[in-house]
């Protein structure tokens, strides 16, 4: 076994016990499973006869659900309403053994709740035909603001890195993100994000993480070369001061670029079994940064990342790559 690889397996084991605050916008992810029975008669679509109903957590939540999968310990900062959905999603926090100390109750606001409808049929997964997201993006509140910022500052101090999991529905606005990079810095604490586009707001951060396209969005540019890669990401660090950033590439797997080790590129680690890509930038966030704070090199932290995310492509919906697992991607596929 090359060195790469042993590398990489003793480092597994070292992810567990590291605590991780996660803050961003929390969701109820709701499955609708179907059995396709014959077409309508009233639009050309398949009629379902229901099969079963599933709820996970998704948003931020999955970062989080990463971090527990792999032995690590992590708290969630966010929103959930006054409502059905909101006591369901603080039930499966509690269920995946992640921590809803920093979660803000919010009677102003629904729940976010994204609905997948299934078609259940002949091949190995169901089938995804429409989604329905229940969502508010109205700022929150300056009361709920100011809760969030200080639920923030009572945990920052209990946790080894901070990570903000933006998906742009109230949480993760300027002032809390702010508070959030501020605290962590003064209290000596890593701070990583996944962005979802917005770049802006997160200057300083150590590592940023975010995909082809957002990245060609935000600096008004086409990532086709590799040297195309290199140049997006070392303007990147360079705009908003990071220490190093992730570009996930889909098929073409993950780039990095750090200031202290340079620019690499890491081949997707599965490319035949790819079924359900939902969550994997929650994964590749999730496993750097808890591969970061045990004391890997980014570059290192990226290529476990890089097979973490391998793994949970080959699952349905918000899928976790367990520490066996992950173990098992070192040692079968190209780091």
């Amino acid at each position: 076994m090359d060195d790469v690889r042993q590398q990489l397996l003793r480092l597994v084991p070292q992810l567990a016990g590291r605590k991780v605050l996660v803050v961003g916008d929390l969701f109820l992810d709701r499955y609708i499973v179907g059995k396709a029975s014959r077409l309508s008669r009233e639009a050309p679509i398949p009629v379902l006869e229901f099969v079963r109903q599933f709820d996970v957590p998704g948003g931020a939540a999955n970062p989080a659900q990463n971090i527990c999968a792999l032995g690590g310990e992590a708290t969630v900062v966010g929103l959930v309403g006054d409502d059905e959905a909101g006591t369901q999603l603080l039930s499966l926090l509690r269920q995946a053994h992640i921590n809803p100390s920093g979660v803000v109750v919010d009677s102003e606001r629904p729940t976010t709740t994204k609905t997948r409808i299934l078609a259940e049929g002949s091949l190995r997964f169901p089938q995804q035909v429409a989604r329905i997201d229940h969502v508010d993006r109205r700022e929150v509140s300056k009361e709920t603001q100011n809760e969030l910022i200080a639920r923030i500052g009572n945990l920052v101090p209990t946790v080894d890195a901070v990570l903000v999991s933006d998906y742009q529905a109230g949480v993760a606005d300027q002032a809390v993100i702010r508070a959030a990079q501020f605290i962590s810095n003064t209290q000596g604490k890593m701070s990583t994000v996944d962005a979802q586009g917005s770049f802006h707001k997160y200057t300083q951060f150590d590592l940023i993480k975010g995909n082809r396209q957002e990245i060609e969005a935000f600096l008004s540019c086409q990532l086709q070369k590799e040297e195309d890669y290199q140049l997006a990401g070392t303007q990147l660090l360079s705009e908003l001061s990071a220490n190093a950033v992730i570009i996930t590439r889909g098929a073409e797997g993950l780039s990095l670029v750090s200031r202290s080790e340079g620019y690499h590129h890491f081949p997707a680690a599965n490319r035949t079994e790819v079924f359900d890509v939902t969550g994997a930038g929650d994964t590749v966030i999730a496993v750097a940064t808890l591969a970061a704070i045990a004391g890997a090199s980014f570059v290192t932290a990226a290529q476990l990342a890089n097979l973490a995310a391998g793994w949970v492509v080959r699952k349905l919906g918000n899928a976790v790559v367990t520490a066996d697992q992950l173990a098992w991607a070192v040692g079968n596929w190209q780091a």
